[in-house]
């Protein structure tokens, strides 16, 4: 897909000025907006049937994987991240050592301990330890590639590469990170997005990638008829045919949130990721700049000024409080006038 300037995407969202808050929810660009409308205006006087909605997961998996370098074949549709991870943590042997770090989001947390019961282990440590603690006896690392309270990047390569020394898996929650921050599934055993921050989707979109090893250890639990080898032949009775790679995983979609994930998705790919990680950074670094931060490599800026959430609620600016600090969060809508109304609300502050 060709490159877009600048020029040719800022018209494509209608943000209130002082939405900082991509880390939250990420906003419809007008292609999944319109989409997503005209399938609602279809859906409530029966103007068609499910299948046309259904096309929107196939290209949602196959635009998921070319972002990442995946074989779409390798690609399975879901609706949250837990939901995702828990067929990889039922294929975790009794005792299994889990290794994450200690303000991971729950959805890389909760579907580790909830197999406690059978010895498996969660140990988390400070992100700044997380590389060290990679020693034999870690079975599984289990971290996102930028974490959502504070915005700090994981330093992937190495992680990977510590982690096949001692042959862990390693397991990546890209929720805050694909759709701004080029990576790829090289190395990963799994990478599970949710698409409604980054990504800009309805909430109830989510994909993932899994390796060919791990697609031989997990058992499809959850599998449906969405999971069979023919959707229109998996309708009823007990004979079961599952859909060969990724897709036996599958859930079935919520075809609505696909209909605005699959534009949107495609939008990213034609702007580029590499584009958009420059005028993000560009934006939350000049943000920083302007509370005496030094720069940055992420999206997302936490601070703990005090009186901070007042202040932005005040100015009308919307933002996060996640762990005690404020977080403000810096995607393709925000422009230059949003941070600095930012920084005019916080002067008084500083």
């Amino acid at each position: 897909m060709r490159r877009v300037e600048r020029v040719e995407f800022s018209g494509l969202w209608d943000p209130e000025p002082g939405w900082l808050n991509t880390a939250s929810y990420g906003l419809p660009p007008r292609p999944a907006w319109e989409a997503l409308q005209a399938a609602l205006s279809d859906w409530r006087v029966g103007a068609t049937s499910w299948e046309p909605w259904d096309e929107s997961t196939t290209r949602s998996r196959e635009s998921f994987a070319r972002l990442v370098g995946a074989d779409a074949a390798d690609v399975f549709v879901g609706s949250t991240v837990s939901a995702a991870l828990a067929p990889i943590a039922t294929a975790l042997p009794d005792g299994a050592k889990v290794l994450t770090d200690d303000v991971e989001f729950t959805s890389n947390v909760f579907p580790w301990k909830v197999q406690e019961d059978r010895g498996v282990e969660v140990v988390g440590v400070p992100g700044e330890e997380l590389v060290a603690a990679i020693r034999p006896g870690i079975d599984l690392v289990a971290v996102s590639a930028v974490q959502s309270s504070t915005g700090v990047v994981l330093d992937l390569p190495t992680v990977i590469a510590a982690s096949k020394e001692i042959g862990a898996l390693v397991v990546i929650d890209g929720s805050q990170a694909v759709g701004w921050l080029p990576l790829t599934v090289d190395g990963i055993d799994a990478l599970v997005v949710h698409t409604y921050k980054w990504l800009m989707s309805p909430r109830g979109a989510t994909l993932g990638y899994l390796s060919p090893r791990l697609q031989e250890l997990c058992r499809p639990s959850a599998a449906g008829w969405y999971a069979g080898a023919d959707v229109h032949t998996s309708y009823y009775g007990t004979r079961m045919d599952l859909a060969p790679g990724a897709r036996k995983f599958d859930q079935s979609p919520s075809w609505f949130c696909y209909v605005g994930a699959a534009p949107a998705l495609e939008l990213v790919e034609q702007i580029g990721v590499e584009t958009i990680q420059q005028h993000n950074l560009a934006l939350a670094n000049e943000f920083r700049d302007g509370l005496g931060l030094p720069p940055s490599n992420s999206a997302i800026v936490s601070t703990s000024l005090a009186g901070a959430q007042e202040a932005f609620a005040s100015a009308g600016i919307r933002a996060a409080v996640r762990d005690g600090k404020l977080r403000a969060s810096f995607h393709l809508y925000t422009t230059p006038a949003d941070v600095h109304q930012a920084l005019a609300a916080l002067k008084p502050l500083q």
